[in-house]
């Protein structure tokens, strides 16, 4: 791990104890909170996206309002849900987006985690899915994405309007394709990613249930990811990332809100085994506890050190204040023991496979 960034859910609403009440603060709040990280020297700022509920889905009017007030983070999303996507529109969005944040994109894409809405996509003027999931419309809009962030020409020109031929996306933005990532659930679709010679973006669950812890899981899947790249030709540096739940207990209002609870210590914290879209899955544990202890058991999570970027998740509706305080406790106490680096020191790299 040489890289940690933070991941918001964005979730807002006016429930008890939350700083978010509104759409309008989740987005000013995800701004503020770039900005002090940035200033922190943490390496990257990400969002989730989500439909037809109270949490942040139009990613790239934030991402580019972050990259905008920002100097050195890099901002991405984790991820974006394909089926709901028209993928030439993306693709001029996400070339202007890394005009305006110089490079400093993670544009973590998939075709998305379960939703609140019956075939959501649909509503959104996406029909002709046979699958259930609608992940045969995802691949190809994908597939139609990556062409057009290629620069393939895609269009007849209007005789009447240009000299004939065929017209590409515009704007074209150099080197996005490199920062492209697929945000992949189990072993078959990261094996894909690295044949496709993309980023591998890994979550806090996995799609498999061997008995094996996640962090044992998510090792192969690196493995598995980095081997089909190799095999495939690709001879470039792809990065890794893994999501976790992690926070520093520094103070006592870091004890009140995740240390101990129902008499037990935090170390018996334990990966679980539940189900997401009819497939048995294995979900991550909290990391809660002091800073020792933290890196001791980060040290030993075998997914967290073979990645080069580790993402946590953050619980945005206590505001930017706290997890400011959240993140300049991992970066003070914890990160420099794992391998880190900040952006100072220039953003980061995957390894050569």
């Amino acid at each position: 791990m040489r890289s940690f960034g933070f991941l918001s859910f964005g979730h807002y609403g006016p429930v008890p104890g939350s700083r978010v009440r509104t759409a309008g603060d989740m987005l000013k709040q995800t701004i503020e909170l770039a900005e002090g990280a940035d200033e922190i020297g943490v390496n990257g700022a990400y969002v989730r996206v989500h439909h037809f509920a109270r949490q942040a889905a139009s990613p790239i009017p934030l991402l580019t309002a972050m990259a905008a007030r920002t100097k050195r983070i890099e901002v991405g999303t984790g991820v974006i849900d394909m089926r709901y996507e028209n993928p030439l529109y993306l693709a001029e969005e996400a070339a202007a987006l890394d005009y305006i944040a110089d490079g400093r994109v993670a544009l973590g894409v998939s075709r998305g985690s379960p939703e609140t809405a019956l075939r959501g996509y649909e509503a959104f003027g996406y029909t002709g899915s046979q699958d259930p999931r609608g992940a045969d419309i995802a691949r190809d809009k994908f597939e139609l994405f990556m062409r057009a962030v290629e620069g393939e020409t895609l269009v007849e020109a209007d005789p009447k309007m240009s000299p004939p031929g065929r017209l590409a996306i515009e704007p074209q933005s150099p080197g996005l394709r490199d920062r492209i990532w697929w945000g992949a659930g189990g072993m078959d679709s990261a094996e894909q990613t690295g044949r496709m010679g993309l980023n591998l973006m890994s979550s806090t669950l996995l799609t498999e249930a061997t008995g094996e812890p996640l962090d044992v899981l998510q090792r192969k899947q690196i493995d598995t990811f980095r081997n089909a790249y190799r095999e495939a030709g690709h001879t470039g540096k792809p990065r890794v990332s893994v999501s976790r739940s992690v926070f520093p207990i520094v103070t006592e209002q870091d004890e009140l809100y995740f240390g101990l609870r129902g008499g037990g210590p935090r170390s018996e914290a334990q990966d679980q085994i539940g189900v997401i879209d009819g497939i048995r899955s294995t979900f991550g544990k909290t990391y809660a506890d002091t800073p020792d202890r933290l890196i001791e058991q980060l040290l030993a999570d075998e997914a967290v050190m073979a990645a080069d970027t580790l993402m946590l998740t953050i619980p945005n509706q206590l505001g930017p204040e706290y997890n400011l305080h959240i993140l300049e406790s991992f970066a003070k106490h914890v990160a420099p023991a794992l391998g880190w680096k900040p952006n100072t020191e220039g953003p980061a790299e995957g390894d050569a496979v």
